[in-house]
């Protein structure tokens, strides 16, 4: 998600607190991070709801983007952990519906093409390492889902490069294990 020089201007007046700042800058990330909440969730509907979601976290915290980082750096990661909360919100809402209501189904194979079954997949997987190593699931994420390089990786957790190259490579491991042969690992 790669922003021009103005967005990321107006995303530290925005972090200063200039209100004006903030609504331009929304206005201008929205069709980005909408493209990349499309990329983790299979389902156009909650592309939507996630990337509302990203842009209602960027309002309430842009006072916590410190300009360390770029902020198209920063928007990375907040949109990441914005669709991959949708997604845990879905998938709970859904194990939640009462017996009386439609039965719940999985997808029908036939319906749902082999792309957005395998990024729910991915999800699952995804959610079972956060819970099981968070500190690998969180590099992974910066590195696979957010496409930030090694370097910025390890600045972004502040840990050593070493570190954060063992760590996503744990992490693939430990993604590719869960997967299996059904996708050619």
């Amino acid at each position: 998600m790669a922003l021009d020089e103005t967005t990321e201007e107006l995303a530290g007046a925005a972090a200063q607190g200039d209100h004006r700042a903030l609504g331009e800058l929304l206005k201008r990330i929205e069709p980005a991070v909408l493209r990349h909440c499309g990329r983790i969730l299979p389902f156009r509907q909650d592309a939507e709801e996630a990337c509302q979601d990203t842009l209602l976290a960027v309002a309430r915290n842009i006072g916590r983007f410190e300009g360390r980082a770029k902020f198209s750096t920063w928007l990375h990661i907040v949109t990441a952990n914005c669709a991959r909360t949708t997604y845990r919100s879905l998938k709970r809402r859904a194990a939640e519906q009462s017996s009386d209501e439609l039965p719940l189904q999985k997808p029908d194979a036939a319906r749902v093409s082999v792309i957005a079954g395998s990024r729910l997949d991915l999800l699952d997987v995804m959610e079972a390492l956060e819970a099981e190593k968070p500190d690998l699931a969180q590099a992974l994420v910066l590195r696979d889902i957010c496409q930030l390089d090694y370097n910025e990786v390890a600045e972004q957790l502040r840990i050593p490069l070493g570190t954060a190259k063992s760590r996503i490579h744990q992490a693939r491991k430990y993604v590719q294990s869960a997967l299996g042969d059904a996708y050619g690992f």
